[in-house]
């Protein structure tokens, strides 16, 4: 089997390299083509052939996104299509990474796949419309929308709340933004599963779920770290891009098509941090 990964030099694209290390991969970067640019990402893909093509690469930065809507609708949006134009020309199946924040964050109860879109913010909006343009491109797709990574390559929220307690007393996280922490091992080791099976839309993370809050305090239970952490709310800390309130996705799509669902998030946070 033969599988492309786009944005293979980011924080879930390294984690899919070493999941995938037993078949065929193409990690691809930016260096090897800019997937806003249609001629070249046709070029590239028809060049390489693969069987499934993971469609990782985003502008993922969600304040950045709110001060440059465009450059977000075209790497996000733009880009997906550019990406389903490629792989449907060689009939190749692509797999979408998406997100929980094409939802505005309004349910009392985890989203499924099938629930009403509505994003609050800009990033939410560029990865809706990647979603549309693949769904509208190809019948070969997976999207799938995941929520709050972390892992071992590149800025994370785990490592971020780490450092601070270890360079302050005292630091303020919101608590009144709920959802659930996603390993991006986990996240890879499913797709590899899901791959092959029924196409579709899928919600997966690990299990449970948290406020930010919540997740900075098992962050440093597990780490031993007496850092006072103090709840506060997204209007006191005021950042360019809104978040919706709770975003908690229900893994529905994996259960119906017999796909066991991803461990328990404070199961993996602790794998995570080695306890």
């Amino acid at each position: 089997m033969k599988v492309a990964v786009t944005g293979s030099g980011g924080m879930l694209g390294q984690a899919l390299q070493e999941v995938f290390s037993d078949v065929d991969i193409f990690a691809l970067k930016r260096s090897d083509f800019d997937v806003t640019d249609l001629d070249k990402t046709v070029a590239s893909i028809k060049r390489i052939k693969p069987d499934y093509l993971i469609h990782a690469a985003a502008y993922t930065n969600v304040d950045g996104c709110e001060h440059d809507p465009e450059t977000a609708y075209r790497v996000n949006g733009i880009g997906a299509r550019n990406i389903t134009i490629a792989c449907e020309e060689i009939k190749c199946p692509v797999v979408f990474v998406s997100t929980d924040y094409v939802f505005d964050g309004t349910n009392d109860k985890p989203y499924n796949e099938w629930d009403q879109t509505g994003p609050v913010n800009k990033y939410g909006l560029s990865k809706l419309l990647g979603e549309q343009f693949v769904t509208s491109l190809t019948n070969r797709f997976y999207i799938v929308r995941t929520s709050w990574l972390y892992g071992p390559h590149g800025k994370n929220f785990v490592d971020t709340i780490a450092r601070l307690l270890s360079e302050r007393d005292k630091i303020d996280v919101v608590d009144d933004q709920t959802g659930s922490p996603t390993f991006t091992y986990d996240l890879a080791a499913k797709l590899k599963e899901l791959i092959g099976r029924g196409y579709g839309t899928y919600h997966i993370s690990n299990t449970s779920y948290c406020s930010w809050y919540e997740f900075a305090m098992e962050i440093a239970a597990i780490k031993g770290i007496n850092g006072k952490i103090n709840p506060t709310t997204s209007e006191k800390y005021k950042l360019p891009a809104k978040r919706p309130a709770y975003s908690v996705l229900n893994n529905t799509m994996l259960r119906l098509e017999g796909i066991k669902e991803l461990r328990n998030w404070k199961e993996a946070l602790m794998d995570y941090l080695g306890q």
